[in-house]
């Protein structure tokens, strides 16, 4: 029978070892947890060393993420691909065990936590992606989705306000597979918590439709194994477990002090503490038998097996709903739709439709919706003004038992039954966007969310992550500049722009018209490791007449020469144009033409992926010799590394106003627009 206190201190002594020689990290939370990480890892997960991505895997997330070394201790210990090497190499460059675990470069891995709060939310989006897919895809006797997503969280999670708003959600949609582990220490790097952390924890909880076990001894496994297999039991709320530990457990001076959160225990402590543990081993040493107990690769490859049984008797009985499973738990974009994508910028090109672009990208959003339906959207309560519902995505409801309703759907000529793939996410950006990470990493479902670009700033912090995690995720930002008007300048996005595109890894589009909105979703879906932005207007934009379709996609294109205004001369100067900026560069080209000044207009609905292309065709767009001028509403920084000789846009914040009334006061005219260009001709000269 297996030893689950020296399983624990197995933990402990890595933790201890591993911050200890990289002179760095955080020992006390992963010596706390361990007795819990035995119950989990030991007796509860469902998982697989040797194919850390099995779909039917248990997920489990570490939302206290400076705890790594716990998490590292068990992949290694269980038999993942992390060699006892790399625990030595603990933070330290290019190795697999980050400061912070890291998705995508340790195995096991699920997603990468760090800042506060945003683990517990992800792993709310792991739980709702596991259960809508249980409701899509399995039948009667085949359950091929049927998996828990555990959860281990401290003080500093609860802190946040984002757990708040996840906590809500996981309430709200009766996630019942959702098993949270509290490491209810009372410590944090201050000190002790009570004087600014006095919340009823549990009671909290319970509001807001949870199913919560209290006071658990959070260091005697067998107590927390009952709590687990209690919490299995819920059939329509998820369970927070509330685990009593003592933060650096086993260290005699460190033990529930702040000294032993953030900072290495030093050599004669931890000396200490081995004789305090019993812990007879040498540093980095793991004796046989304890390896023995915490091995999983056997255990999980028959788990897989078992698993892929059931599958393949499912694949059986129904072969197509099987290949679709598989697709889409791969990431793969159906075999149809290239040109489902050509299809839907083709009709956006014919139809040549006056519409804002929040309008133009629902028209974009009812073709692909309708195609695709791992399309998961929602909006965080501006459903209305974002305009992210379709006819395909009906809102997403649970009955009273916490089951997915099922709504009829018109597909083709047919009524179906589907379930809600619209998420009313109230007034929770910052949760919408981590949810919609969680959702993500799950895999099954390409989520997409709304909301006003200037309140990007409440889900900035999520949107890097994503960015960070190579996640194909959407942000649908409406309302992009002061053209929303009298809403004033709390809700006119003036930085945001610049600042996104700042992020690395993350696409941000702004386009002009419907096709360009219809090229920007169509990228942004095939965008497999990256997240993307799209930036849309309230007001109305003309269509813009355009030569050619095919070099959209591309980020900027040549849209308009002097030919096309009747003057039969080369370009003298280039006006490089976004979003609802690029029908002023068309009018001020023609104003200039009258002049006989001859300029290209340049639309770049794309700075982030026009930064990409090769030199040729950014030659090519934007010709060497000729003064360039951007037109954009928000801050002028970003468009000088074009080699910009003017730049029409705002550095200060907007006024509450018409629309009409600010763009004349800001001077966003044709009329500015062309005398900007023929200044910046005059000083070239």
């Amino acid at each position: 029978m297996a030893n689950s206190q020296q399983m624990a201190n197995a933990i402990r002594a890595l933790a201890m070892d591993a911050v200890q020689q990289a002179n760095s990290g955080h020992p006390g939370a992963p010596m706390g947890m361990a007795d819990m990480a035995v119950a989990v890892w030991g007796r509860h997960l469902k998982h697989n060393p040797t194919n850390p991505l099995w779909a039917d895997r248990d997920r489990f997330v570490l939302s206290n993420g400076h705890a790594s070394m716990m998490l590292y201790s068990v992949l290694h210990l269980s038999g993942y691909d992390l060699p006892i090497e790399e625990l030595k190499n603990f933070r330290q460059l290019h190795s697999k065990t980050a400061g912070h675990p890291e998705h995508g470069i340790t195995p096991g891995v699920e997603t990468t936590t760090g800042p506060l709060g945003q683990g517990i939310t992800n792993a709310v989006g792991f739980a709702l992606a596991e259960k809508l897919l249980a409701k899509e895809f399995n039948r009667e006797g085949h359950a091929i989705v049927d998996h828990h997503t555990y959860v281990f969280l401290g003080d500093g999670c609860l802190m946040e306000g984002i757990s708040q708003e996840a906590i809500s959600l996981a309430g709200a949609w009766k996630l019942n597979k959702l098993i949270a582990l509290y490491d209810d220490n009372g410590i944090s790097i201050d000190g002790k918590v009570a004087p600014w952390f006095v919340d009823n924890t549990p009671e909290r909880l319970r509001a807001c439709g949870w199913n919560v076990i209290d006071a658990v001894d959070g260091h005697d496994a067998d107590a927390i194994d009952a709590a687990i297999a209690e919490a299995k039991k819920s059939g329509d709320k998820p369970t927070m477990i509330v685990c009593k530990t003592s933060i650096g457990k086993g260290s005699p001076n460190r033990a529930n002090t702040a000294k032993a959160h953030g900072e290495p225990l030093g050599a004669e402590e931890i000396k200490l503490t081995r004789e305090a543990l019993g812990w007879a081993a040498e540093p980095f040493v793991i004796p046989a038998d304890v390896y023995g107990d915490w091995d999983r690769k056997e255990t999980g490859k028959v788990a897989e097996a078992a698993w892929q049984e059931q599958f393949d008797a499912y694949a059986a009985a129904f072969p197509e709903l099987a290949e679709e499973f598989a697709r889409r738990m791969a990431g793969d974009l159906p075999r149809h739709f290239a040109q489902t994508a050509v299809d839907a910028v083709i009709a956006a090109h014919t139809k040549a439709e006056t519409v804002a672009s929040r309008k133009a990208s629902q028209i974009a959003l009812e073709t692909f919706t309708a195609k695709l339906p791992e399309l998961l959207g929602g909006s965080a309560d501006l459903t209305g003004s974002n305009l992210t519902n379709t006819k395909a995505t009906p809102a997403l409801r649970f009955d009273d038992k916490g089951d997915v309703v099922q709504t009829e759907v018109q597909v083709g000529d047919k009524t179906e039954l589907v379930g809600g793939r619209h998420i009313n996410y109230g007034v929770r950006e910052f949760g919408m966007a981590a949810v919609m990470n969680g959702v993500a990493l799950h895999g099954g479902f390409i989520p997409y969310g709304g909301t006003f670009l200037t309140f990007s700033d409440y889900s900035r912090n999520a949107i890097r992550m994503a960015a960070l995690m190579k996640q194909r995720v959407i942000h649908v930002f409406t309302h992009d500049s002061i053209g929303l008007g009298e809403d004033g300048p709390t809700h006119q996005s003036i930085e945001h722009a610049a600042s996104l595109r700042l992020i690395p890894g993350l696409d941000v589009w702004r386009p002009a018209d419907t096709a360009e909105t219809a090229v920007a979703w169509s990228v942004a879906l095939s965008n497999r490791n990256k997240p993307t932005a799209l930036l849309l207007s309230r007001q109305n934009l003309p269509y813009l007449a355009k030569n050619d379709l095919g070099d959209i996609s591309r980020g900027a294109y040549v849209l308009s020469e002097p030919k096309d205004v009747g003057l039969n001369k080369k370009a003298k100067a280039v006006i490089i144009a976004t979003g609802s900026e690029v029908q002023l560069a068309v009018a001020a080209q023609k104003l200039l033409a009258e002049k006989k000044i001859p300029v290209r207009v340049v639309s770049m609905p794309s700075t982030t992926t026009f930064d990409r292309e090769d030199t040729k065709y950014k030659k090519l767009v934007l010709p060497e010799g000729l003064p360039r001028v951007a037109v954009e509403m928000g801050v002028t920084d970003g468009w000088w590394k074009y080699g910009c000789a003017a730049v029409v846009g705002i550095d200060t914040f907007g006024e509450s106003a018409p629309a009409p009334v600010l763009f004349k006061h800001f001077g966003f005219t044709p009329e500015n627009v062309a005398e900007t260009v023929q200044a910046a001709l005059q000083r070239a000269r």
